[in-house]
């Protein structure tokens, strides 16, 4: 049974900074694609970033520059830093392992990040 676990969001002003985790259980985590999603009320779920094992990342244009993705192959973990955090990032972070060859997908419970001064 896979378990996601997630941590580390909140409320934070514009400019601030915040580091998401996600800590995952219950299968060999090498044959899955880590990654972030968010949900913005009234949106469509969205992608934020994603990372392979071998650490290829793919990032959404609108967190460029200002999101980094992490994962440790050791821990099952993946850390999604953020900074200089907008308003528009406001939504629920979603932690996501996606299977290489089957593309089967977990979700975890989601994260509520706010920015707001």
């Amino acid at each position: 049974q896979v378990q996601l676990v997630e941590s580390g969001g909140g409320l934070v002003q514009p400019g601030a900074s915040l580091r998401l985790s996600c800590s995952a259980s219950g299968s060999n985590f090498r044959l899955y694609t880590m990654g972030w999603y968010r949900q913005a009320p009234g949106k469509q779920r969205e992608l934020v970033a994603t990372i392979r094992s071998g650490g290829s990342t793919n990032y959404a244009d609108s967190v460029k520059g200002r999101f980094t993705i992490s994962r440790d192959n050791a821990k099952n973990t993946v850390d999604l830093q953020m900074n200089s955090l907008k308003p528009e990032d406001t939504a629920v972070y979603y932690c996501n392992l996606d299977h290489l060859f089957t593309h089967f997908t977990y979700w975890g419970q989601g994260t509520q990040v706010t920015i707001s001064s």
